[in-house]
């Protein structure tokens, strides 16, 4: 069997990421990021601030790690994945392919994600020697990388480390110098615990700090030394060494940061600070979940953050060779991240672990601010620490997001506004960052400026003044019977002395040669040279001119009655018109011209689109010009041509012409025109809307791409050497054309009815644009009301407060603060802090929401919330009893404790819908003896799942009332057709 499947939307969320030269280019990084099964190369501009991918790729597996190395005195950076493939695999990013080159690819075990498979954890020796791949239990295997006789990188055979009984939880290379390559590794011994079957040894097991060496002399890795560590560590933090820092490895352990080392270092322990005026449990351990590290020729120090999203500074003070001091400070608040990379450009890049990924632009490194710097040195009793108030961003500013759904809840696809298209609408995150995202098919637009005109214009175009320009100089716009010329700089302004003719609408304009201007009117041609002069063309009489197309050297224009003429530039710089010219069998209806190809005089050929429903290719060749060559007929009347040359989508260097027919009756036909023969072959057909499709061409990334306007605006690009056709999430547009200034390299003008638009497409490549609505919890079902276009969603988080309960805790801490003090001055500072206690309300959106007790639930649907409910399923009901009514009914479980699991009873909340289903009614509450998992809306009542008893209820005035029950267990469930309920349940 065979499956075909279309991927709508890419895996957003990034588990791992990696930054380096991997271009080779100087001062320039890059960033490697996995996304699931997708392998992406991110570049961040200096300039922009703007966050573009450089390469996306497939792997077809899951990515479980990734590694940035560098062979000693390298200038390019290698990229190691471990995968669940059993393979080491080293990449080479090629810049002139855009892609991922192969290097080497190693088996080493099975596929899958297996626990005693390596793949899990990767790192590498910082002098680029050796990498180390293991996996979460038991083996370990180092390879030796260097390079042969050609420079090419090569890799030797696995040298195992395996140890018996053990899982790692994480590892880390040491920065030794040039000594043998060291690896440290956070491991906890099994082997009593496995054989001990009261569960004592367990408890007692000890996590180990063990060092792994690389002895290059006697090509084996040998377990060098072990130091258990005092409290449990989850990750491990590389110390610079050499001549940049004393090495070692920073321990991220529960509630401290442990610096170690061999030798005679002594062990240099800080504890975490923690929030002041936080309602968070004080007994709550609290962790580090991700960590940078930034080093230059002067200085290093490390970015780590809590589990809360709160960032430290961590450096280290040392005596020689010895550390003697280490020092935390609190540096600026973002969301938990699963990776961060610190950029040479001066960028954070953080991978969330959840909603969008952001780009940071580090704007100080909180050296001169006020807040205050912890130190190791500060005596504190054991299980003391110090605190800090959190704050808006100080350090960093927010310079680019990532769109990420990352973690999807839940889907629906409706259209609820009355949209050509259906919307997805989407539950997404978890806690106060979760959001409801609307998303639509189409490109994100980006409003640059929208001004109005003096009347309905039909055309508009960007010319420059000098091929050599780097921004546009003029827009033209045409109306019925005139043209408006805009000068374009700091602002856009019209001009009277440009030199085109402003008292006749425009048909066509372009700059000709180096620094000419071109003008097409209906009654002749206007040539504007670079001093003012005017040469012009006059057009026979009651002969009009109806249609034209032009590129830099040619131009071709129609008269009434189907007759072509064709002009081209000799090498004076003067407009010559061909001594014969080519009777059309019909009227032309559109004409085009493709650009003259580098290193030519002129391009071979012409297309028209004429009223007999039949597109003509006509020679341009001297040898034969305007010589008919081949002919396509069309379903529909041509309303556009556009002939678009393409480089070759692998190697970059062969290029396609395309010739592009917008129809009438609202079709796209793309089919390839053969640059010899001009035949017309491989015809391709798309559907963009009710009316006749026009085609303008634009700029996207510095190559040509296709703007077609119907009943909506579509985009034909080249994105990452794939055709992309993707519609524009914006009101439609009459006529386009590209746009160049200082404030926007890269954007489109556009009319749309009276006014003129200035447009910017930044998120090329997507499929889908969102609006986002903020949530108060995780959202974990809903439902949607059509009649009235409305979303009801239930949140619930476990070990979370209420708003209301929020206020009774902080009141609580402040009067325990106030009972404390005795004399008044004591009294005087605990009714300031109990004060600070009251008014301290962080935004929980950028700050995270407070820890409740095990057991505390926290619930809202729309406007209801309740403390220590969770709410886990809701449904449209409509009762027989009330059939002119709607009502929505919530199931909840009360006091829900998770492990184990156990739950007092359980509850049904009842609303009623008024004023068309856009408001809620609290009717009553209904209670159970157990959580409520499911409700149903079935024959007039409402089916409920009650623990392990299914349940029907009708409507009651109080309460809903229980009609009958059966009790379920692991079988399946058949509903026949009869009335009686005890029959619709079979086994």
């Amino acid at each position: 069997m065979h499956l075909y499947n279309l991927t709508l939307q890419g895996v957003t969320a990034i588990n791992c990421a990696a930054h380096g030269s991997f271009s080779g280019l100087t001062k320039q990084q890059e960033v490697c990021v996995a996304k699931g099964s997708i392998l992406q190369l991110l570049y961040c501009d200096p300039k922009t601030g703007k966050i573009s991918v450089l390469c996306s790729h497939e792997i077809f597996g899951i990515i479980r790690s990734l590694l940035a190395f560098r062979l000693t005195g390298g200038t390019k950076d290698y990229i190691v994945v471990g995968s669940d493939s059993g393979r080491i695999v080293v990449l080479e990013y090629l810049p002139q392919k855009r892609a991922f080159d192969r290097v080497h690819q190693e088996t080493y075990g099975k596929t899958g994600c297996r626990r005693v498979v390596p793949g899990q954890y990767l790192a590498v020796d910082p002098k680029g020697r050796a990498v180390i791949i293991g996996a979460v239990e038991r083996q370990k295997l180092v390879y030796i990388m260097n390079r042969d006789a050609q420079a090419n990188l090569t890799i030797s055979s696995p040298l195992e480390a395996h140890k018996n009984y053990s899982i790692c939880f994480a590892i880390c290379g040491i920065d030794v110098g040039f000594e043998n390559p060291t690896f440290a590794c956070l491991e906890i011994d099994y082997e009593d615990a496995d054989h001990d079957p009261t569960g004592a040894a367990a408890k007692n097991a000890q996590q180990t700090l063990t060092f792994y060496e690389l002895d290059l002399g006697l090509n084996h890795v040998v377990r060098k030394y072990a130091e258990p560590v005092a409290e449990r560590g989850n990750n491990l933090i590389s110390v610079p060494g050499g001549h940049d820092g004393p090495s070692g490895v920073i321990v991220c352990c529960e509630n401290y940061l442990v610096y170690k080392n061999l030798g005679d270092q002594p062990d240099v322990r800080c504890p975490i600070p923690r929030r002041r005026n936080e309602l968070d449990d004080s007994d709550r351990s609290l962790m580090i979940i991700c960590s940078a590290t930034h080093k230059t020729k002067a200085m290093y120090f490390f970015l780590v953050q809590s589990e809360q999203g709160d960032i430290f500074k961590v450096t280290l003070e040392t005596e020689g060779d010895i550390v003697s001091e280490m020092r935390i400070k609190y540096f600026d608040t973002i969301p938990p991240a699963n990776s961060m990379c610190i950029l040479k450009t001066g960028f954070l890049f953080v991978a969330s672990e959840f909603g969008n990924h952001q780009l940071y632009q580090i704007a100080r490194l909180a050296d001169d601010d006020d807040e205050p710097e912890f130190s190791s040195r500060t005596p504190l009793e054991e299980g003391e620490t110090f605190f800090y108030m959190t704050r808006g961003l100080q350090n960093l500013v927010l310079v680019d997001q990532i769109d990420s759904l990352n973690p999807l809840i839940s889907a629906h696809i409706e259209d609820l506004v009355n949209e050509d298209a259906p919307q997805i609408y989407a539950l997404c995150g978890r806690g106060p960052r979760s959001t409801l995202r609307i998303l639509r098919n189409g490109l994100e637009v980006s409003e640059m400026a929208v001004s109005e005109l003096p009347g309905n214009p039909n055309a508009v175009w960007t010319v420059k003044r000098n091929i050599d320009d780097q921004f546009d100089t003029y827009i033209i716009v045409s109306f019925l019977n005139a043209t408006l010329v805009l000068s374009i700089g700091e602002t856009v302004e019209e001009v009277t002395d440009s030199g085109f003719l402003g008292t006749t609408p425009t048909l066509g304009c372009g700059l000709i040669g180096e620094d000419s201007l071109l003008q097409i009117y209906p009654s002749g041609i206007r040539h504007i040279k670079v001093d003012r002069r005017v040469n012009e063309w006059k057009a026979p009489p009651r002969r009009p001119i109806t249609k034209c197309a032009i590129n830099r050297r040619q131009v071709v224009i129609s008269l009434a009655g189907g007759e072509i003429v064709y002009f081209e530039l000799d090498m004076s710089n003067q407009l010559r018109e061909y001594s014969e010219r080519r009777e059309m069998p019909s009227d032309v209806l559109c004409m085009s011209l493709s650009e003259v190809p580098e290193g030519e005089l002129r391009s071979r050929f012409l297309t028209v689109g004429l009223a007999d429903r039949t597109v003509r290719i006509i020679s341009l060749d001297p040898s034969d010009c305007l010589a008919p060559l081949s002919m396509q007929a069309l379903p529909s009347d041509p309303e556009s041509l556009m002939v678009m040359e393409t480089p070759g989508e692998e190697t970059g260097t062969s290029s396609i012409i395309h010739l592009n027919i917008g129809l009438s009756n609202g079709c796209l036909l793309r089919t390839t025109l053969d640059q010899v023969t001009g035949d017309l072959t491989d015809n391709r057909t798309r559907y963009l809307g009710t009316k006749p499709v026009k085609l303008f061409r634009v700029k996207i990334q510095k190559r040509d791409a296709l703007l077609a306007s119907s009943s909506r605006a579509w985009l034909f690009y080249s994105y990452q050497n794939r055709f992309h056709l993707t519609p524009l999430s914006y009101t439609a547009l009459e006529h386009s054309s590209s746009f160049s200034s200082e404030q926007c390299a890269e954007g489109i003008v556009a009319i749309a009815e009276n006014t003129l638009r200035i447009l910017a497409l930044e998120k090329l490549g997507a499929v889908f644009n969102q609006v986002t609505h903020p949530l108060k919890y995780t959202p974990r079902k809903y439902v949607v009301h059509k009649a009235s276009g409305n979303f009801i969603s239930i949140e619930t988080d476990y070990s979370a407060f209420t708003e209301k309960a929020k206020r009774r805790r902080r009141n609580e801490l402040a009067e325990e603060i106030e009972n404390l003090a005795k004399d008044p001055d004591e009294k005087a500072i605990a009714e300031e802090m109990a004060h600070s206690i009251r008014n301290y309300e962080p935004d929980e959106a950028i700050f995270g929401a407070p820890r409740a007790q095990i057991g505390k639930w926290a619930s809202a649907v729309r406007m209801i919330s309740a403390q220590g409910e969770a709410a886990f399923s809701i449904s449209l009901v409509q009762f027989r009893s009330q059939h002119d009514a709607v009502f929505v009914l919530v199931g909840c479980a009360i006091d829900l404790q998770l492990r184990p699991r156990v739950c007092q009873s359980g509850c049904i909340y009842t609303f009623l819908l008024t004023q068309n289903g856009s408001r809620f009614e609290f009717i009553h509450r209904t209670l159970t003896d157990e959580a409520v998992n499911a409700i149903h809306d079935f024959r007039g009542m409402a089916l409920i799942g009650v623990g392990s008893k299914l349940r029907m209820y009708d409507f009651g005035k109080k309460k809903l009332l229980a009609k009958c029950e059966t009790r379920v267990g692991l079988f399946q469930i058949h509903i026949y057709k009869n009335n009686n309920f005890s029959n619709n349940i079979k086994q």
